[in-house]
C-alpha cells in the first residue's frame, strides 16, 4: 500500500486547509525548551536533546525504550507536537501521543508506554494518539482511544494520508467543556462531544501531564502481534520538535480552567463543535482513511454498542 491522496481528495485538503483557523488563540504557556518543560521519566541514555532545547529524540532497542513527562499538568487547552516518526522497518514499536490522569501521576502524554512508569486508578482520564509501526513500505496506523472515569474500549484507527517518517507534521488536542478534537495538521481526524448529560463519560474534572515515550509493543502493535520487532534494524528513533501548549496550568481547582473569561479562549461559545470546513475535512478523513471504528463493531460489544454510538458525533 502506497502514500497517496486521489485528485479529489487532495484538492478538498488544499482548498479547505487554507481556511481552518487553529483553535489556539493566546495563553501560551510553554518555553519551546524541552529542558524546562520537561523531565525525563524513563532511560535518561535513550533521551537526546538539542543544544538549543528545541527538539528531542526517543530511541528504543533491546535495552530499552524512553519517556519524558511535563513538568506541568492541564485542564482544557490545545497542545501541538511535531514529530517525525521512526522511518524504515518499524513493526512492533509504538509510539503514542496522549494526554493521561492517574490518581498519583497525572498524565497529558505523548507517550508510547506509560503503564511502566505511571500507577493506573479506576478513574483514569486519557487520550490518546497512538503510532503503530509497520513493515518497510507498509503505511503507519494511527490509532486513537479515549479513556473517561476509568472506561476506555473507544478504539478507532486511520491510514495517513502520507509518510509521516519523510518529515514532521504536527499533532494536536484540542480539548474543552464540550469537546475532544484530534487533529493531524489541523485536519480533524476525530471527535468526541462531550454527552454526560446522556450518561456518556468525558474527561473534564481531572488534569493531565504531558508525556511522550516509545517502547516494544509488538505483542499487538502490528499486525496483531504477528509481524515483530527486528531488533536488528535498530535502534528505532522518533524525533519530537516545535512543540506548543496553550493551555490551562493546573492550580489544583478545575473552576479557574472552566470559568469563562478571556484568557480560559478554550471555552468561546465558537469552539463548543466543529466548524462547517472541519466537519467536512473530518468526513473526508472518515471516507478515505478510516479502517477501524469501535462503534462499527458490534460483535465486540456482543451487540450492544457504548452509548455514544447512537448518539451526534460532531
Amino acid at each position: 500500500m502506497v502514500y497517496c491522496v486521489c485528485n479529489k481528495a487532495a484538492l478538498l485538503i488544499s482548498l479547505l486547509s487554507i481556511s481552518i483557523v487553529r483553535f489556539g488563540l493566546a495563553s501560551v504557556v510553554s518555553t519551546g525548551d524541552f529542558n524546562t518543560d520537561f523531565h525525563i521519566t524513563w532511560s535518561p541514555s535513550h533521551v537526546n536533546t538539542s543544544a538549543d532545547g528545541h527538539s528531542r529524540t526517543l530511541m528504543l532497542d533491546q535495552e530499552s525504550g524512553s519517556s519524558f513527562a511535563s513538568n506541568n499538568m492541564f485542564l482544557f487547552g490545545e497542545i501541538d507536537m511535531r514529530i517525525k516518526l521512526i522511518p524504515g522497518y518499524s513493526a512492533g514499536t509504538v509510539l503514542a501521543y496522549y494526554v493521561r490522569y492517574s490518581s498519583l501521576f497525572p498524565v497529558v502524554s505523548f507517550c508510547v508506554y506509560d503503564e511502566l512508569l505511571t500507577s493506573d486508578r479506576p478513574n483514569r482520564d486519557e487520550i490518546d494518539f497512538e503510532f503503530l509501526g509497520n513493515v518497510t513500505g507498509q503505511p503507519y496506523i494511527l490509532q486513537t482511544n479515549i479513556y473517561a472515569d476509568g472506561s476506555d474500549n473507544r478504539e478507532e484507527r486511520i491510514y495517513l494520508w502520507f509518510d509521516p517518517t519523510k518529515d514532521f507534521h504536527t499533532y494536536s488536542i484540542f480539548w474543552n467543556l464540550y469537546q475532544i478534537v484530534l487533529m493531524v495538521d489541523w485536519v480533524p481526524v476525530r471527535v468526541y462531544r462531550n454527552q454526560a448529560d446522556e450518561g456518556v463519560a468525558f474527561p473534564r474534572w481531572q488534569p493531565m501531564t504531558l508525556k511522550a515515550s516509545l517502547w516494544n509493543g509488538d505483542s499487538w502493535a502490528t499486525r496483531g502481534g504477528e509481524d515483530k520487532v527486528d531488533w536488528s534494524k535498530g535502534p528505532f528513533v522518533a524525533t519530537l520538535g516545535d512543540y506548543k501548549i496553550d493551555a490551562c496550568v493546573w492550580k489544583g481547582n478545575p473552576r479557574f480552567c472552566r470559568a469563562g473569561s478571556n484568557s480560559n479562549w478554550w471555552n468561546k461559545p465558537r469552539l463548543r463543535s466543529l466548524t462547517g470546513r472541519q466537519r467536512r475535512l473530518l468526513k473526508w478523513v472518515r471516507k478515505y482513511h478510516l479502517i477501524y471504528d469501535y462503534c462499527q463493531d458490534p460483535k465486540r460489544f456482543h451487540g450492544q454498542l457504548p452509548t455514544e454510538c447512537s448518539l451526534r458525533k460532531y
